[in-house]
Order: structure tokens, then sequence, then C-alpha cells
């Protein structure tokens, strides 16, 4: 008997994750094992308010193509954390949705955290004989999840900051005074999307000078001689540090200035490092100062898209697929990669369980002795990861994405029984909603559940 696939998208989004939900489309609908694939709108927590479209249904394969080019995520997405007690009454809950729905597939494309959530519902549905298969796919542009050689996301941020930081070098050379740029990146504890920025230099010395990742102590003193030794050689002085840096106590830099909130999995928000730097190299040097924080751009940015990264994104969800029909089930997807020249990726599957909840650390060995720049190395294990560019549909010189409808008519129209249903009428279209979001807040969904969400 045929069963369906749900897939959900959760965390941070990314320039390619829509194309790891292509490949799990993609792949459904070539199975001969599986019927409809169904996907949650904002992740677990969406779906438990009972938020979820027939992907197989509702797109065309116009449409499909659009998504695998597409930045963010298109599901939405949920910063949620599963209960840790698995005798907590949200999983029957949710495994008597599952079987409303006749799902015999779960995949969750997502980083750490996301992980989590995979690593419970495999745990709970072994405890309980389910014969339900769950599935993670990998997604973070941190690139910090262990048994992987990287990860879908990263190759597209990694090609963003160089180019970006590029640019910024450009910019800040124009003048003749001595000036100091800081560029902060994203990074909580792990190195990879600062260490890209090294990507940006055409030649030996070039800026950026400095690059400060999270995995060494930050000193103050050693700052002030790092830069007073830059100052003395080039009259532009570009620096790039990691938004998670911080001293030998383990208080983060961003926390010289103000205390770091927390968010839903109890992780600090991390942000305000290059602001605090620029105010202390103005008040130690007396040189034209300023800080830039790339934000969320160094995650969403489509235009910048790595061909490579889309490509391998597309893979990591048709393995996904393939893996589950094959009885696999608490494994997540990781890449293998065989050599650099040239460059050759296979797909494997590593438990779950060993994933979710620790970080691959950017590697010592990786960075010279003073902590302040990349090696050869990873320059090596980088350039493959952002080759190639992909040809866009426009409209008016602008690319074209694909979007959801409105909240209102998407909640309006999906708060039926799926099981109740064959074809959803179609949710999605090519418009613009933004104007409608603020009207039609996505509370007012989850106030209407049939089933509290557990508290955070």
């Amino acid at each position: 008997m045929k069963k369906n696939a749900i897939v959900g998208q959760s965390g941070g989004p990314t320039a390619v994750i829509n194309a790891s939900l292509y490949g799990v489309i993609r792949e459904g609908i070539n199975q001969e094992a599986i019927d409809h694939v169904y996907g949650m709108i904002n992740g677990i927590e969406g779906y438990m308010s009972g938020t979820c479209m027939d992907l197989t249904a509702d797109l065309t394969s116009d449409e499909l193509e659009l998504l695998k080019l597409t930045p963010a995520a298109y599901l939405g997405s949920c910063r949620y954390k599963l209960p840790e007690d698995l005798s907590s009454p949200f999983y029957p809950a949710l495994f008597e949705k599952f079987r409303k729905m006749n799902i015999g597939y779960f995949f969750y494309i997502g980083g750490n955290d996301s992980m989590d959530t995979v690593s419970k519902l495999s745990r709970y549905a072994s405890h309980h004989h389910s014969e339900i298969r769950f599935i993670g796919v990998p997604k973070t542009i941190d690139n910090d999840l262990v048994l992987t050689d990287h990860t879908p996301g990263y190759g597209s941020a990694a090609k963003y900051v160089a180019d970006t930081v590029r640019e910024i070098v450009l910019d800040s050379s124009v003048y003749q005074q001595k000036s100091v740029t800081i560029v902060e990146l994203m990074g909580r504890h792990a190195g990879w999307v600062t260490a890209a920025s090294a990507l940006a230099r055409k030649y030996e010395g070039d800026n950026p000078v400095l690059i400060y990742l999270p995995e060494t102590h930050f000193d103050f003193e050693q700052f002030t001689e790092d830069v007073t030794a830059a100052l003395s050689k080039n009259s532009t002085v570009v620096i790039c540090i990691s938004e998670g840096i911080s001293d030998a106590r383990g208080k983060f830099i961003c926390e010289y200035a103000d205390a770091a909130r927390l968010d839903t999995f109890g992780h600090k928000m991390l942000t305000g490092s290059g602001k605090m730097l620029e105010n202390f190299i103005r008040d130690k040097f007396g040189v034209k100062v300023r800080s830039i924080e790339l934000n969320v751009n160094q995650r969403c940015s489509g235009m910048m898209a790595s061909a490579t990264d889309i490509e391998e994104s597309v893979l990591a969800g048709r393995e996904g697929v393939k893996a589950a029909v094959s009885g696999l089930t608490g494994r997540m997807i990781s890449f293998i990669r065989s050599e650099n020249g040239p460059y050759h990726l296979e797909c494997g599957t590593v438990d779950v369980n060993e994933v979710c909840n620790r970080e691959k650390l950017f590697p010592s060995e990786w960075m010279n002795s003073r902590g302040t720049d990349v090696t050869q190395a990873f320059i090596d294990y980088a350039l493959p990861l952002i080759q190639g560019e992909v040809q866009r549909k426009t409209e008016s010189g602008r690319p074209v994405y694909l979007y959801r409808k409105s909240p209102a008519q998407q909640y309006k129209q999906m708060r039926v029984n799926p099981i109740k249903r064959k074809g959803l009428t179609r949710i999605f279209k090519h418009i613009d909603f933004t104007h409608l979001i603020t009207a039609f807040p996505t509370s007012k969904t989850h106030s209407q559940s049939a089933f509290p969400l557990p508290p955070r």
C-alpha cells in the first residue's frame, strides 16, 4: 500500500534550501511507493497548528523549476524545540496526525536543531513500533554539521561573502587617508562563513588582512598589535570577524557592549561585535573606521548562489527520499568528498543521533599561529563549493521567484483534514503578498489549534 510523504523546513533559511525541497518533491513523484508529498507550513510548529499543503498536486512543473532557484524557505520555517521527554502528550498527538494523513515518510530540512527533531521523532517511532521513516536533509550556511564534508547552503554563503567583501575592499580603498573597515559575519561558534572572506583576496597581502574566527580566543591587546602592524603596511585595512568571537573567559565580544539575548533553543543571539570593535579602534587609533554587518543577506542572497551548491542541495533532497524508501530511518544525508582536483562528491547517510546537538568547528590546522588568518588548505577546500552561476528567469530585469499566497487565503484553504481531499486547491501563485502580511498575522492560526503546543 502506498504511503504519503511529508517534508518541512526548519531553522534559518538559505539561498538553496528550496533546492533540497525541490529534490524531495521530484524524487517523491518518481517513487512508486509514495502517493502524495505534503509540505508543512512553518515546520513542525505550523503542522501541529493544522497548516500544510499537497506539494504534488498544487505545484506545476514550471513552478517546481522556479522553486529550485528561489531563496529563503518557501514553506516557511520555525525554531521549535520538541519536548525532551518522549512521554510528552505532544508525540502521540503528532503521530495521530501522521496516521490520519497516511504518512510513511518524514523529511526535515535543517541544521543542528532540526536534526534534534529528527532524532526525537525517530526514537519515539522506534519505541512505539511505528513504521514511519524519518530522514534529515542537511542545511546550514554555518557548515557546522558533523559527519559530512560540508552542508548545502554553505557554498552560496561563502560565495556571497567572498564577492561582497571584495566589493567592500574596493570601496574602502578609494581615499588616501588611513582607514579601517570591520566586516561582521555570521558564525556562532564555527568560523566557516567568516573564513570564506579570504576568498576575496586577489594577491598575497591583499585585504582582508586580518580574519578572526570564534575558534580562537580574542585578545584586545593582541588585536591592538595586529591593527598597528597592519596600518604600518597599509593605508586601508579591512578586518573580517565572526559574530561569535569571544575572549579567554568565554565572554562574547558583543557582550562588552550589551548582554546577549537568548533564542527559543537557549542560544545567545549574537550581534554587535563589529560596532564594539569600531568604537575600540576609533578610541585607540583615531583613524577613520566603520563597521559593516552583512546580516541576513549572507544567507538569503539568491543572485549570488553557487550552481554547485544548488546541484548538491537537490541531490541531498533526492537522496533523502531514496534512503527512506529503501527502509532507512533516523539518518541524515551526508556528503563525502573523494578529491578536490577534479572535485568529486558522493552521498551517504549517518546516524542522526550522532549529528544533532554537536558542532563541527573550523580546524585549528587551517588557521595561522596568531589566529588572524586561514591557510591554503581551507582555500583548496572552499573553492570547489562556490563554482558556477545559474540561469534565472527574469522579468523587467529582476529574478522571478515562487511566492505563496497571503496567509489569510492559505489558512482558509488549508485548515481541513487533508485525508478527506485528494487534491487541494492551488494555494501558490506568482504574486507579491508582502502588503498583506501585517493584516493577517500567522499567530492567529496557532490560537485555533486543536492541540496546544507544549511550552517552550
